[in-house]
């Protein structure tokens, strides 16, 4: 078997709308496809001893074990690959269950399917799966618990930790969408300006001030002394010789921790001696250089969380330990403690699993014992020197029984410290009584852990996450901006950068990516094809953005989804062959089911904006959970009429005019022929264009007047629409640089320059590598049909093809409609744009259908100024002189 293909879906996608988080596996299984479960001896029963339980996967039998009964009838090796892969990721720590395989039209090779959790360990997974069926099919041993130690480290190096999982999941509960800003924990809540940012549990509110007062625990604790508040006695020291000089002052038993540490790192207690201090000294300077040594206070660890300057939880916190039974080892005793099935590895359950490191070693030596002690009957030997849950400690929930003093001392805390949300550590032997009777405060945290208050051990577990995101978000906020998506074959660009034109007119500040680039508020950010996931992303970043317009072609969606959860509008302009043959999209009817991802992902109260000239883009409608708006070229276009008498909205030409029918009112926005996108009326692909976009900023409160001032400065040019129809006068021929490259945007040119009277016309144009052949050759036929003489030129990156190929292909194409037309073959698309203009007839109108639009339109500019420019000379100047005094 091979893997052909492995990818990451991360958005709404081709497979799925709802699940975004999906492998997609192009396998190929080779001879296993003469060769299906049943006709390999023994293989079911090896999965059974391997993978027990795998019989709760019901498949299509809709039963436990029917997936088992499903491989003894016999099914494929694909099939079998994805119920393993999802299998492994459920024993691994994350369940998970949707899987589809589908064939792909080639022999042997199929799609296979399945969800993922964590995209590095749902990628694993895919390869694992492959190589387990590989051994259970040649009998030999499968690398079972390898492969899913391996998954759980790898979802531990990449997951969203316990604090920052559990904000993002509150959010993501109230509609808010999220963005990973790194592979830690720095994610962004909600898009463009409503944006705020989370660092763990440091928000975009923390004060940085708070933040740096907290990471200086000497400078804390004189804070918190001036105010009244008790803390341990003691100073901060560098040399051996200041530490000599604290433990005069300070006394045995104390605590040695670094200034700017947290987690407990570097930190030592209990000591009594002043090795013990020398040795605490060092491990603490290994953290920071200054460190601080105070009087140890005897009584519990509690943590009291205050998030908005109110308290919200408390927990009281015990370190790792074993308690003795005078029979087994410490590390026995580990061993059976690491049992319970609480314990996991790293995050993955409410306790972590206790491991021995160099630091219990030190503990242990203390005590004059080793992992091979033998403690007695009932002793707790303490493993680690602070509670933290992460090297195996314990919570207790005390939130409810915390004195009424105790809340309003941390509260008043987090405001003398100046922190959003802080972790306080207090010492005490009861939390029912003031501290002020019996403890101290010994930390102020900033970005406090909040597993041990979502997961305690004992108690009641507390959504700490909902007053953080109360406090982000409050009642009524705003988190999302308007997104506008618009997909289909031709038209995208230009549909995409009229609506944001309006938007822009409209008052919005608008991020926009195309296909020639992304633009925030108009300045060119990003320039190239900027229409998959990672461009619109990037707009939906950007603090400054209140609108989102977005073009979102079909390789992105296909390669790893949409780059948002939902879209306000999503737009379809139309489907026609194009790019078929590749990624499995072979026919017209697969590549609408990709195109219509964008309106799926429509949300309930938006609108699906859909061609009804266009019956794949109306088949649509019927997979759409939301309104749905029309527009069409033709006014007594049957859908639309019934569409509009229901009381829709459409967008229709009638009589002349751009015009939007809402319900069975007719509101005329302006006559086609004096929008200059439509060049007098001639573009009526440019008509069609409009239709949506005009639609799109309506239903988004755009008025008509605004659209009717909006769709009169939007001028077809190298500014606004490069590439798009961009039309140049020279002083005896016409140019006009167009992006057409496939045969539906020829049609479209071709009914364009059968209004144009120039003659003659010349074409100058190119086949593209990863096309079809059938689709180069009707690129042929049809220039033939449109063009008086061609120049054939060839496009820079040949997609997989050699360009003499292409080129052939070009030349059949047009001698099937006209054996003597003039052709030229200059392969150089700057050298056939130099020839078409160097040798243009008095009265001819050239087209250049280019690919690299900004090239092609830098290089007639240029030629154009070269034409422009006046020949002068110095006998010149007393004319000049005389003319300008007059």
């Amino acid at each position: 078997m091979r893997i052909l293909e492995l990818k990451a879906m991360r958005g709404p996608n081709y497979w799925s709308i709802k699940r975004h988080k999906l492998v997609v596996m192009r396998l190929d299984i080779e001879e296993l496809e003469e060769r299906p479960t049943d006709k390999i001896p023994g293989f079911l029963e090896r999965l059974k001893a391997l993978l027990p339980s795998m019989y709760s996967h019901r498949c299509s039998e809709e039963h436990e074990g029917g997936f088992f009964e499903r491989v003894e009838r016999g099914t494929w090796m694909g099939h079998v690959i994805e119920h393993i892969a999802l299998e492994i990721q459920t024993l691994a720590g994350m369940d998970t269950g949707f899987g589809r395989t589908r064939g792909t039209g080639e022999h042997g090779v199929y799609n296979v399917v399945f969800s993922y959790v964590e995209d590095a360990v749902g990628l694993y997974s895919a390869k694992a799966a492959v190589r387990i069926a590989q051994a259970l099919i040649d009998g030999t041993p499968a690398q079972l618990e390898e492969d899913i130690q391996r998954m759980r480290e790898l979802r531990e190096e990449t997951r969203l930790g316990p604090s920052t999982g559990s904000i993002v999941e509150e959010a993501t509960k109230r509609g808010i969408p999220y963005l990973r800003l790194n592979g830690q924990s720095l994610v962004q809540l909600g898009h463009g300006v409503h944006q705020k940012r989370i660092r763990a549990t440091i928000t975009s509110n923390t004060s940085n001030i708070g933040v740096e007062i907290a990471c200086d625990k000497e400078e804390t604790k004189q804070l918190l002394e001036s105010y009244e508040i008790p803390v341990p006695k003691g100073r901060v020291v560098r040399t051996e010789e200041g530490l000599i000089a604290a433990l005069e002052s300070v006394g045995f038993p104390c605590v040695i921790k670094p200034v700017g540490g947290n987690h407990g790192r570097g930190a030592t207690i209990g000591i009594k001696t002043l090795e013990e201090a020398r040795i605490a000294l060092d491990v603490a300077k290994e953290i920071s250089r200054s460190v601080v040594v105070e009087k140890e206070i005897k009584g519990l660890d509690h943590r009291l969380l205050v998030i908005d300057h109110k308290f919200v939880a408390a927990a009281k916190r015990t370190p790792a330990a074993v308690v003795g039974d005078g029979k087994h080892t410490i590390e026995e005793l580990v061993a059976e403690v690491n049992k319970d099935p609480r314990r996991g590895f790293g995050h993955e359950n409410v306790l972590t699993q206790i491991t021995i490191d160099g630091h219990t070693l030190e503990l242990l030596q203390r005590r004059d014992m080793t992992p091979a002690s033998i403690p007695a009957d009932g002793d707790t030997v303490y493993l680690k020197a602070t509670a933290n849950l992460s090297t195996g400690g314990t919570a207790t929930d005390v939130t409810e029984v915390v004195h009424s003093y105790n809340v309003f001392m941390a509260e008043r805390i987090s405001r003398i410290i100046d922190l959003d949300i802080c972790g306080i550590d207090i010492m005490t032997d009861d939390i029912t009584v003031p501290l002020s009777e019996n403890g101290a405060v010994l930390e102020v945290n900033a970005a406090p852990g909040f597993r041990m208050h979502l997961d305690p051990t004992t108690g009641l577990g507390r959504n700490v996450a909902e007053p953080v995101v109360d406090m982000l978000f409050p009642p009524g906020a705003p988190s999302r901006i308007p997104i506008i998506a618009v997909t289909g074959t031709n038209g995208k660009t230009t549909t995409t950068r009229l609506i944001a034109h309006i938007m822009r007119s409209h008052g919005n500040k608008v991020g926009m990516t195309c296909s020639d680039g992304v633009y925030i508020m108009n300045r060119l950010l990003m320039q190239g094809d900027c229409t998959g996931p990672i461009s619109a992303q990037f707009v939906l970043k950007d603090p400054l953005v209140d609108m989102a317009v977005l073009e979102t072609a079909r390789g992105g969606m296909v390669r790893s989804g949409l780059g948002f959860e939902s879209c306000d509008v999503g737009i379809c302009t139309n489907v026609a062959a194009d790019h078929l043959g590749l990624k499995d999209i072979n026919t017209l009817e697969d590549l609408a089911s990709v195109k219509s991802t964008v309106p799926r992902s429509v949300r309930r109260d938006g609108y699906a904006i859909l061609n009804a000239d266009d019956d794949l883009v109306m088949a649509m409608r019927k997979q759409c959970d939301c309104k749905i708006a029309l527009f069409s070229l033709d006014e007594t276009n049957r859908l639309i009429r019934q569409h509009c008498k229901l009381g829709g909205l459409a967008a229709i030409y009638e009589n002349g005019f751009i015009t939007i029918s809402k319900g069975e009112w007719k509101l005329r926005i302006e006559k086609a022929v004096n929008v200059p996108l439509t060049l007098g009326g001639k573009a009526v692909f440019n008509i069609q264009n409009i239709l949506p976009a005009v639609l799109a900023a309506y239903v988004q409160g755009v008025k008509m007047e605004e659209l009717k001032e909006a769709l009169s400065t939007f001028v077809p040019s190298p500014a606004q629409t490069p590439g798009r129809l961009n039309l140049f006068q020279f002083k005896n021929f016409q140019v006009v640089v167009d992006y057409a490259h496939n045969p539906h945007g020829f049609e479209a040119l071709g009914r364009f320059l059968s209004k144009v009277t120039d003659s003659p016309k010349v074409g100058v144009i190119a086949g593209v590598g990863d096309r079809r052949d059938e689709d180069t050759v009707t690129l042929g036929r049809l220039s033939a049909q449109m063009f008086d003489e061609i120049i054939i030129r060839q496009d820079r990156n040949l997609r997989g093809k050699s360009d003499n190929d292409i080129i052939a292909l070009m030349v059949k194409g047009i001698q099937e409609v006209d054996p003597n037309k003039k052709f030229t073959i200059i392969k150089k698309e700057d050298e056939a744009i130099r020839y078409a203009i160097s040798t243009a007839k008095p009265g001819s109108f050239l087209t250049l259908c280019s690919d690299v639009v900004p090239d092609a339109l830098a290089l007639v500019m240029k030629l154009k100024e070269e034409e422009d420019r006046v020949p002068f000379s110095k006998a010149d100047i007393p004319n000049l002189n005389r003319e300008l005094l007059g």
